[in-house]
């Protein structure tokens, strides 16, 4: 029997999933290590051929079907309230290889990384790679708001475990509940925008929403302030300025092109965002970091692309990025592997011991530069949507981004691999399972652009706006190169003519500390008046008024005397009264 891309889809999700509960809930299993890690390695395995052979069948996907297959859930009088199911068109089937590709290569190259971890936090691991894969999955499949959420907050809280794998270095906890916490923002916002949206509407799905929005039949009071809200989770897991401070330690496009100030907003806050993170990577030491800030920094050309109306250019964006960051991260992982260290500065010379690993790292750093394929043509397709968009302000800034971004790569680039080492000590030839990984990588890069250029993925703007933007990213590499490597300026005096960017930037620009800031002073100020409150004005109420009852109940305890005259005493007031009563009536 022939699957077709529905049943393809489950058999996507079920795989990891599967892999996950048998991992997660047999205890023998789990702290075997190495067989756990078999189990989750092959389980990704066959997701990747069912989401390939899933991505084949849906070639070409016809925009004008339904591409979601749903099933009732949450039944009620008049049918059910939300639906589960999956979204099978030709972009979630490309995100669907992506995510399984990527998964399935860092958890081979992990089987080596993580060769000397105990096999009962081996198995842990393997895990939650497995339950991370299933969430970003069922994120991309997702045909519904509601559905979507649910997938989003396991996406997060997969992260805040990843994060905090080692959990017994303070810096990793720490970084974890970060990251919960940040993003948490963020998911406010979405799931009040999603509650709001299906109030207005009276459905979570994406089909009917979409058919509206395009139709114009989609009246919504407050649609801009709903739209907002939901960019506010974006906000959050994608690390936009300011919910982007976590990261270092897919937004539904037709709703949102119904709200074009809201998208001006996307696109500025994108710019700012990429500027900012790539002035932090231009200081940073730590190699990882680094890389996280670039991630940060490329998230927010992909939102600037949503923002300006060129989805299609966020999303070529999206899905050549995480193949060569992908590359870049793991080739960081056998630079400190080799170096047994994270500091660029304390590195140099691994290109003549280990070519290969610096021809690959290389690749990546000159596809994220934009001067190779495919990262040239996506990032053109970014600035030319933008300039086509008539936003100025945006594309200034993602163009000195483009700068910057060449500048602190091939600044790792030449400390890391052409410098002059500084530690001096055996250095372990990396394992076969994570250079293999990286050169796959490197090869996969390579391969995305000449698909690129075969297939004619050219960007539509100007004329001199690719040989600009290749000026700029060739100007980035010559300063890196004339700092670091030649000698020819001194990094102080770098430093000094941008003293107060510089300034700013080692110090994140000050983000961290007002969010402390925020936390100690707001939240934590908040909860010490909630204390007062309760503990002076509701139990003070509370204990006056049983002090009261128990006073009342000694004053009428008095009345109780014990003889029977007085009670023959009261019987007579109290019918002398009612006849009183009854005479004044």
């Amino acid at each position: 029997m022939r699957l077709g891309s529905p049943e393809l889809a489950l058999l996507v999700l079920a795989l990891p999933f599967a892999s996950f509960l048998a991992i997660g809930l047999i205890r023998p299993l789990r702290r075997s290590g190495r067989p756990a890690a078999a189990i989750s390695i092959v389980a990704m395995a066959g997701a990747l051929l069912g989401a390939a052979a899933m991505s084949w069948q849906g070639i070409p996907v016809a925009r004008a079907l339904n591409p979601s297959v749903l099933w009732s859930w949450l039944p009620a009088d008049g049918g059910p309230m939300a639906s589960v199911g999956v979204w099978v068109d030709g972009m979630a089937m490309q995100m669907c290889v992506l995510v399984t590709l990527i998964s399935l290569l860092v958890q081979v190259y992990s089987w080596s990384y993580l060769a000397d971890e105990p096999p009962p936090s081996l198995g842990r691991y393997y895990a939650y790679q497995s339950l991370f894969a299933f969430s970003m999955l069922g994120l991309v499949l997702s045909p519904g708001f509601l559905q979507m959420f649910v997938f989003w907050e396991l996406v997060g809280l997969c992260s805040y475990l990843l994060i905090g794998y080692w959990y017994e270095r303070p810096e990793a906890a720490r970084a974890a509940v970060k990251a919960f916490w940040i993003t948490k923002l963020g998911d406010l916002g979405f799931v009040a925008g999603i509650v709001m949206l299906w109030s207005a509407t009276g459905t979570f799905d994406f089909w009917p929403l979409f058919q509206a929005a395009e139709s114009g039949g989609l009246h919504v009071d407050g649609l801009t302030t709903i739209m907002f809200l939901i960019y506010l989770g974006a906000v959050g897991k994608s690390a936009q300025f300011p919910l982007h401070i976590w990261l270092p330690d897919a937004m539904e496009y037709p709703l949102f092109a119904l709200v074009p100030s809201l998208l001006v907003l996307i696109a500025w806050v994108g710019a700012f965002t990429a500027l900012l993170a790539a002035t932090m990577a231009c200081v940073e030491r730590d190699i990882k970091r680094v890389l996280a800030y670039s991630t940060i920094s490329q998230l927010g050309y992909m939102m600037a692309a949503n923002g300006a109306g060129a989805p299609e250019a966020a999303f070529q964006h999206l899905t050549t990025h995480g193949v060569f960051k992908a590359l870049l991260f793991l080739g960081a992982g056998i630079v400190i592997h080799h170096f047994h260290t994270n500091d660029v500065f304390r590195m140099g010379g691994l290109f003549v011991q280990r070519p290969w690993v610096g021809i690959s790292f290389l690749v990546g750093t000159l596809a994220l530069a934009g001067v190779l394929p495919p990262g040239f043509f996506s990032k053109e397709a970014i600035l030319g949507g933008v300039l086509h968009g008539h936003l100025t302000g945006p594309f200034v800034l993602l163009i000195v981004t483009s700068f910057l971004t060449a500048f602190y790569m091939f600044r790792a680039v030449f400390l890391a691999f052409f410098g002059h080492a500084h530690v001096h000590h055996e250095h372990p030839e990396p394992p076969l399972a994570m250079d293999a990984v990286c050169r796959a990588l490197a090869a996969l890069t390579l391969a995305q652009g000449i698909w690129a250029v075969v297939a004619g993925h050219h960007a539509e703007g100007p004329a001199w706006l690719p040989w600009a933007s290749l000026a700029l990213a060739f100007g980035g590499i010559a300063l890196a190169w004339a700092t670091y490597q030649a000698g020819v300026l001194d990094p102080a005096r770098l430093s000094a003519a941008f003293a107060p960017i510089d300034f700013l930037a080692r110090r994140r620009y000050f983000l961290d500390a007002i969010f402390a800031g925020a936390y100690r002073f707001a939240l934590l100020s908040f909860s010490r008046v909630v204390g007062w409150v309760d503990r002076y004005v509701v139990d003070g109420v509370l204990n006056a008024l049983s002090a009261g009852a128990l006073r009342a109940g000694d004053a009428l305890r008095r009345l109780q005397t014990g003889q029977p005259q007085d009670y023959v005493y009261g019987v007579a007031l109290g019918v002398l009264l009612l006849l009183v009563w009854a005479q004044v009536r």
